[in-house]
């Protein structure tokens, strides 16, 4: 087990450690201690998946568990914080919400599952590392929103945590759509070639094998004769 894999596993124990904080009743929102404790560990959390990616490069410890568990954590992380915000402030992450950025993340994977199966890879695309950061913003501002609408800034200013919730949410949203599609236009154009060079192949391969045809009976008796 090396340093970044054991930082990926890591991000994957503080998942139900998130979800106890946001669901148990031992800790207060009076004054905001259970808003600011899952915030801070879901940052952490977030960061973790940089940090791993890095020294694992690094490091050249790039390995066959890695490549498995980072994105399961990714995503593991990012389920878990839009189940457990339905019930924890619905107002802003009704359940369809959480439906559409789970089950974009099950098509995700479901497309690089045939497509290692295929033989190619679908690499990660920016708009999907952005919907990444969206996500994280969109999470931490729904937990904050719990308790604060507004943030005291210097007195006089405030800092608008619910219209940064809603916009981030719904941005957000559009996003995992959006990403969703791009990873589906993606996987099928490489497909589609992968699909023609195949029949391609094969039409060369029975061209190859096709059996010459025996000559008819009168010539094989004249080259007989001769």
């Amino acid at each position: 087990m090396n340093l970044p894999n054991s930082i990926t596993l890591i991000r994957i124990f503080s998942i139900p450690l998130l979800i106890w904080i946001l669901s148990s009743p031992h800790f207060s929102s009076v004054n905001g201690e259970k808003e600011l404790l899952a915030s801070a560990l879901f940052i952490a959390a977030a960061m973790t998946d940089g940090i791993d990616g890095y020294l694992a490069r690094k490091r050249e410890q790039i390995t066959t568990m890695g490549i498995l568990l980072d994105p399961l954590a990714d995503k593991l992380l990012i389920a878990a914080a839009f189940v457990v915000l339905v019930q924890f402030n619905p107002s802003l992450v009704p359940a369809w919400v959480a439906i559409v950025v789970i089950g974009r993340e099950f098509l995700v994977s479901g497309l690089r599952s045939i497509a290692a199966s295929e033989g190619f890879a679908i690499e990660a695309s920016d708009l999907g590392k952005f919907k990444m950061v969206v996500q994280i913003v969109s999470v931490v501002a729904v937990i904050l929103d719990h308790r604060w609408k507004e943030w005291p800034v210097y007195g006089t200013y405030f800092f608008p945590i619910h219209w940064i919730a809603l916009v981030a949410i719904w941005f957000m949203v559009f996003l995992s759509l959006a990403s969703a599609v791009d990873y589906f236009v993606a996987f099928w154009s490489k497909i589609d070639r992968r699909v023609v060079k195949r029949r391609r192949r094969a039409f060369i391969l029975s061209r190859r094998r096709k059996p010459v045809p025996a000559p008819p009976q009168a010539d094989r008796d004249v080259a007989a004769s001769t």
